[in-house]
């Protein structure tokens, strides 16, 4: 699904790097949304180790592939992944105009 997310550079220049220092075959990475936190929903992320996500929405962008689980794509259409790094912590973040609010630590969303 084209626009379903996009990637910045320092995003695809991180997934390339995990990729490259995964101890098995990786293709890219899984992007799903879990209800959890003190808002609702976090982000996940995991290695797509294989082709067998059939019913997965796939995007490929700047020499990397992620891999939407199909419960997620609702919640990402739109947004943009990037990674972040400050002197106390380094994670991908999710810039989703979807969002209606997060909790204080920033770890979950509410839609």
């Amino acid at each position: 699904m084209e626009n379903l997310i996009t990637v910045t550079d320092r995003a695809a220049f991180q997934i390339k790097k995990i990729i490259k220092e995964a101890d098995e075959a990786v293709l890219g990475v899984v992007i799903g949304v879990d209800k959890t936190g003190c808002s609702g929903y976090a982000y996940k992320l995991d290695y797509a180790k294989n082709e067998n996500n059939k019913n997965f929405d796939i995007v490929e962008s700047k020499g990397v592939k992620i891999f939407i689980e199909p419960t997620a794509t609702m919640f990402l259409i739109g947004s943009e992944m990037d990674y972040s790094t400050d002197k106390l912590s380094a994670r991908f973040v999710f810039n989703n105009p979807n969002e209606k609010s997060t909790c204080g630590c920033g770890e979950s969303f509410n839609i």
